[in-house]
């Protein structure tokens, strides 16, 4: 029961990290984990979601798991009356800073860790070094399904916009049986598989077995090609916007803008990947803070520019369809721009991609580098210093799902597992601070443990505005993780071969 408990000291964390067997290469400055946060955060959604939040969201005829938990609560648990709720309208732009803000309390935290514990894992790392390998092992199995399920549903999604553009620029019409999911919500489609989303999946692991540079690299030109479509489409459309559409700006008072918040604050997940590349960074005590607190304070400035265009363009109660911005462009007859919007939205998807990747192969890294799975997950390329092997295994097992489902709780199980390890960062800060203040710290979080808590509850709060059924499916998938720990990992840990000292502290 001891070992459950017992904490990885930092020193040993970082002597791990210093074998040369198991070593990264360190070769990423603050402008490339920047682009890594951006890539991962400015995805699709900026295309798609920011309508459905302007707009609202309906819930008639959900079956109670299919109710957000926050609302079942407030309704008496009574699904059948829930009719929906009131977008943000024009002040969806207020509430993607205010999304932002919140976030910054998980980002902060984020960022003392990362400065005072720069090793692969992320999350899982942190809840090692505070909490417990029992700890550890749980929010590692949860960021498996963040970076895993995230990307099955990016996927899928890129197929389909792949096609679009393909048909829309050049005629072309990828053969249905290979361009779509096999299974769409429990139905046979006819297809027989989604080969672009696996291509997309195994080019990409290429990549980054390649190298970090390399997929570094790969990445800020891709972002920059993205901001580039996101600014062409927030000043080419200046000039049709009128402002009558943005009167009334808050057409449901605060709770519409609150409620807009809910919907867009999921478009804000993935700044949390650019602490996984901490042990792959030259200066992660400096570099490390910058980059992720750089990444919200941009994402939020291009959403929140975005927001303010498409609602001056169109009337805000338009916008609750599966393209609202391309719609918006198409009903001004803006249709070179619309394509413009496509190709940046196709792109944001092929960055999302690369940096969860990445993110992912470097989980199951540093959880086999612990021994709590097989060590083949740790092996390193010799001549590229990556880990090649968790990096081509984490490309099938996520591309060959990806062919054949197509289920929209991938996204929310994302989600869920996201909102989870922001929680863990955050206990995490409170817990250092009391146990070891003295320790050097590149950036540390103002106002502890009050800044922590507000993160807490944020999250909270979030993890309630979900599906019920999405609660269902998450712990469900804990429990498999608990039960290969039990028979597996907690038996082969680096912890249980070593006796307990003082610095590797009993929770």
């Amino acid at each position: 029961m001891n070992q459950f408990f017992r904490t990885k000291s930092i020193e040993a964390l970082i002597a791990g990290s210093e074998d040369p067997a198991v070593r990264l290469r360190k070769s990423l400055g603050v402008w490339s984990l920047m682009a890594l946060g951006i890539g991962a955060v400015i995805g699709s959604g900026i295309f798609t979601v920011t309508g459905t939040a302007a707009a609202g969201e309906h819930f008639l005829g959900k079956s109670v798991f299919k109710a957000p938990v926050l609302d079942l609560l407030l309704n008496g648990g009574n699904a059948a009356t829930l009719t929906g709720r009131a977008g943000a309208g024009p002040a969806i732009s207020v509430s993607f800073v205010m999304v932002a803000i919140a976030c910054g309390f998980a980002a902060l935290c984020y960022a003392e860790l990362a400065s005072m514990i720069p090793i692969a894992g992320s999350a899982y790392t942190y809840a090692y070094a505070t909490l417990g390998e029992i700890f550890a092992w749980i929010i590692g199995w949860d960021l498996i399904l963040e970076y895993a399920f995230s990307n099955m549903s990016v996927a899928v999604g890129f197929s389909a916009y792949l096609s679009d553009i393909l048909e829309n620029l050049f005629g072309f019409h990828l053969p249905s049986q290979l361009a779509r999911p096999v299974i769409v919500e429990g139905q046979f489609t006819g297809s027989w598989f989604n080969l672009p989303a696996l291509i997309i999946l195994l080019v990409l692991s290429y990549i980054l077995v390649r190298g970090v540079r390399e997929s570094a690299e790969t990445n800020n030109a891709i972002v920059v090609i993205k901001i580039v479509a996101i600014l062409l489409f927030v000043f080419g459309a200046a000039s049709a916007v009128k402002s009558a559409n943005w009167h009334p700006f808050m057409p449901n008072g605060y709770s519409g803008v609150l409620t807009g918040g809910a919907i867009v604050f999921f478009t804000y997940i993935g700044f949390d990947s650019v602490s996984t590349a901490a042990e792959e960074c030259r200066r992660p005590q400096h570099d490390m803070p910058l980059g992720i607190l750089g990444t919200l304070v941009v994402c939020a400035l291009l959403y929140g520019s975005v927001a303010l265009v498409l609602t001056g363009i169109a009337n805000w109660s338009t916008l609750n369809n599966d393209a609202p911005v391309a719609n918006a462009l198409k009903a001004i007859g803006m249709n070179k721009l619309r394509l413009v919007v496509t190709a940046g939205a196709l792109l944001g998807m092929i960055s999302s991609l690369l940096v969860f990747q990445y993110g992912q192969a470097r989980i199951w890294f540093a959880m086999s580098r612990d021994r709590l799975l097989p060590g083949l997950f740790s092996r390193v390329h010799p001549r590229f210093q990556t880990p090649h092997i968790s990096t081509w295994l984490a490309g099938f097992l996520v591309g060959i799902p990806a062919g054949i489902f197509d289920i929209s709780w991938f996204s929310d199980l994302s989600n869920i597992g996201t909102l989870f390890a922001f929680i863990v960062a955050s206990v995490g800060v409170i817990v250092l601070r009391k146990r070891q203040p003295e320790r050097p710290r590149g950036f540390r979080v103002p106002w502890v443990p009050f800044t922590p808590i507000i993160s807490i509850v944020c999250c909270l709060v979030l993890m309630i505005s979900l599906p019920l059924e999405t609660w269902v499916r998450f712990f469900s998938w804990l429990a498999i993780g608990l039960v290969i720990y039990l028979t597996f990992g907690r038996h082969r840990s680096t912890l249980r071969e070593q006796p307990a000292t003082a610095a590797e502290s009993k929770v």
